[in-house]
């Protein structure tokens, strides 16, 4: 992209600055007239108005031009949009000055919006929501966003969200005409997803994306949540994984892939408002407990919801989790804050763990595979103050030794049986968390 200085720009006329000092007034009669003359002269003010925001280095620098362009409207959008495509303003200064507009350039909004170009795309979403803009045009930019197939551009998951209520009727009913391109109801259909879920959909709908997850879980291979720099799971023992769902009290669960778990474990909480009987408002998330990986499942999700805020419920919960499978395994990652857990547990008690936050401490007896620091070549016990029982440290390299190191899960693993995507309360439905989650 060209960066002109406003003085060696491709615009005819000079910038007209005591219009914008007028536009500033705390004058109304004054800034009224300005505008009105800003308006009239739209012709010839624009290009001015383009050039001079081209010298515009910051963006507060850009008010009085957003002001003058927005009171302009429809004809500076058109200018705005012309100058962006010949490079003569940058991507930068073009996505800041199209926040001017109001609902006039609504399906101008639009066809920016159904542009191939991502960026493009982008600010014409942008635009659509922050008007609230339902129309045909905007339907019309969703579905073909999504019908691409490609990464979807910014804002549009936001718009199909806040206009779904609207827009959920004539997505269905577009999903099942007969006369639309198989494309078009393939985006209607991610569109929907995108706005309000599976539950959006109708039940043919459904029973098909069920019917292709079954297919896809056989053949795909197992992954999990990266733990890079920071990152928490639990295991417990693939026989008596069933104990999980009752220990962790989660609800409604379904069939998934490695792919669709992660992405929604790792995805945020929503809050689901009190029922019309009463009650009170409650943040939901949700849960991807893995297949059986080498004889083990893990279990991930919002660690909030799942396990507390302090200490006391990080035991508490791989007690209990222990008590129903038997064993649990916790394992906690912060390498920016310093933090490393690991807890291993067995028919309700924790029977060995180790935390550091600056300093390492272990509790209870060293398991039979801990390398113990008493047991090192150079240790010397009469000038080390190491702990006697101090072993392993970390997470990292405990957990492949109590289950599973999810870091090292992939072809090779021993994969049985299927993941599944279950919620931290009940009566919510998977339809709560809106949005497409991969497959």
């Amino acid at each position: 992209m060209k960066t002109d200085s406003p003085h060696d720009h491709p615009f005819p006329e000079a910038l007209p600055e005591a219009l914008l000092k007028d536009l500033g007034s705390d004058d109304p009669a004054r800034a009224e007239a300005a505008a009105e003359e800003l308006t009239a002269r739209a012709g010839s003010v624009v290009p001015a108005l383009l050039a001079g925001a081209v010298g515009v280095r910051a963006s507060s620098g850009l008010k009085p031009y957003l002001r003058a362009l927005g009171l302009i409207g429809p004809p500076a959008f058109d200018a705005l949009v012309a100058a962006w495509r010949r490079e003569e303003v940058t991507d930068w200064l073009a996505g800041r000055l199209l926040t001017a507009f109001d609902e006039r350039c609504a399906d101008r909004y639009a066809q920016l919006a159904a542009s191939p170009r991502y960026g493009t795309s982008g600010d014409g979403f942008s635009g659509l929501l922050r008007l609230g803009t339902d129309s045909e045009a905007g339907l019309r930019a969703l579905v073909e966003c999504y019908a691409r197939g490609r990464t979807v551009p910014y804002r549009a998951d936001d718009y199909a969200r806040a206009l779904h209520d609207s827009f959920r009727p004539r997505l269905r009913a577009l999903r099942r005409d007969p006369d639309a391109p198989p494309r078009v109801r393939r985006g209607a259909m991610a569109a929907l997803v995108a706005g309000g879920g599976t539950d959006a959909l109708d039940d043919r709908d459904r029973a098909a994306i069920e019917r292709l997850i079954r297919v896809k879980i056989p053949h795909e291979t197992p992954t999990t949540p990266s733990n890079v720099l920071s990152g928490w799971w639990m295991a417990v023992p693939a026989a008596s994984y069933e104990g999980l769902f009752d220990a962790l009290d989660l609800h409604d669960r379904r069939p998934v892939t490695c792919a669709a778990g992660i992405a929604a474990s790792e995805g945020r909480q929503v809050r689901v408002p009190a029922g019309e009987e009463g009650g009170h408002a409650r943040s939901v998330g949700r849960v991807f407990v893995t297949p059986e990986l080498n004889g083990w499942r893990l279990v991930f999700g919002d660690y909030d919801l799942l396990v507390g805020d302090d200490w006391d419920d990080m035991v508490d919960t791989v007690e209990r989790l222990s008590a129903h499978c038997g064993q649990a395994q916790f394992f906690f990652l912060d390498d920016a804050g310093g933090s490393d857990v690991w807890m291993a547990a067995e028919n309700g008690r924790v029977i060995r763990r180790f935390a550091a936050e600056s300093d390492p401490e272990w509790e209870g007896d060293p398991l039979p595979w801990e390398t113990l620091a008493v047991d090192e070549p150079d240790f010397d016990p009469e000038y080390d103050d190491t702990p006697p029982d101090a072993g392993t440290l970390g997470a990292r390299s405990a957990c492949a030794h109590l289950s599973v190191d999810p870091n090292e899960v992939g072809p090779d693993t021993e994969v049985r049986g299927h993941g599944w995507l279950a919620l931290t309360a009940p009566d919510v439905g998977h339809g709560a968390f809106p949005g497409r989650l991969p497959l």
